[in-house]
């Protein structure tokens, strides 16, 4: 189905199958334009990490399966330097079925010390975007823009366009997922909210202020249990389609589980 050479709306679905395709059968659907989606994973309080910067358990099992799976289903997945100096990512799949995506780091002055983990693991394309000359280890590619003050979203997705790859997984940190949706880049936003209360440390998503709630996005959201978190699919570019759409794409109007079934938001 990444391939675009199965059809999602014909098929002899199994139940877990059918569940599957209500929530990420909106990825898979074919697109003239490359797609580009993002996942953040969070507290009930908006945080991302403690103050010491602990994030390691902010996402449940259920939550880090449904990453790998957007992982899986990415040809890149992108990440801040910020996030690739502080948590060390792999940036593999592992807690789920196919391979892993090409690994992307902005990393504007060359800060991303050549034996990081996502550089030395040769299982998958690794490009550096950058703003330096600093110099990258054989394998490594390279992609030099420039910043004002920081690397323009537009440029880095018209540079990974211009590689082929065809759905961007902009995976963190939030300062990263925020600059790419303020930019009007993202077509899906994941939001996984973990059940836990941090009380203070770094906030999830900070976006240019609003001056009254009339003007705050309001995406068309699907509202899913995943077990151990909850998790809003937020559709943003007025082309793509909902959770809810694709899926009755797939099964023809076919009922649903309940544990699967989105609730619909405006």
């Amino acid at each position: 189905m990444k391939t675009g050479t199965d059809c999602l709306c014909c098929g002899d679905w199994s139940v877990g199958e059918t569940q599957a395709l209500a929530l990420y059968g909106a990825l898979l659907q074919p697109t003239e334009t490359p797609q580009v989606f993002a996942q953040i994973g969070q507290s009930l309080d908006g945080r991302v990490a403690t103050e010491t910067g602990d994030a390691q358990d902010i996402s449940g099992q259920d939550g880090l399966a449904h990453l790998h799976r957007l992982r899986a289903l990415a040809d890149a997945v992108v990440i801040g330097v910020k996030t690739a100096l502080h948590d060390d990512p792999q940036l593999t799949v592992r807690l789920a079925d196919g391979t892993s995506p090409a690994r992307v780091v902005i990393d504007p002055d060359g800060r991303l010390p050549n034996d990081a983990r996502l550089l030395t693991c040769t299982d998958a394309r690794r490009i550096i975007i950058q703003a330096t000359d600093t110099k990258r280890p054989a394998g490594v590619e390279v992609i030099t823009l420039p910043r004002a003050p920081w690397i323009a979203p537009d440029d880095i997705l018209a540079a990974l366009k211009k590689l082929g790859f065809r759905r961007i997984l902009i995976e963190g940190g939030g300062i990263t997922i925020a600059q790419f949706l303020e930019a009007g880049l993202l077509d899906r936003l994941h939001v996984a909210v973990a059940p836990l209360l941090i009380g203070s440390g770094p906030q999830s998503l900070t976006t240019s202020p609003v001056g009254t709630l009339a003007a705050a996005r309001r995406p068309q959201t699907d509202i899913y249990n995943l077990g151990s978190d909850i998790l809003f699919d937020c559709a943003l570019a007025p082309a793509s389609c909902t959770a809810a759409d694709a899926q009755h794409r797939i099964t023809h109007s076919a009922p649903t589980a309940p544990a699967a079934r989105p609730r619909h938001t405006h």
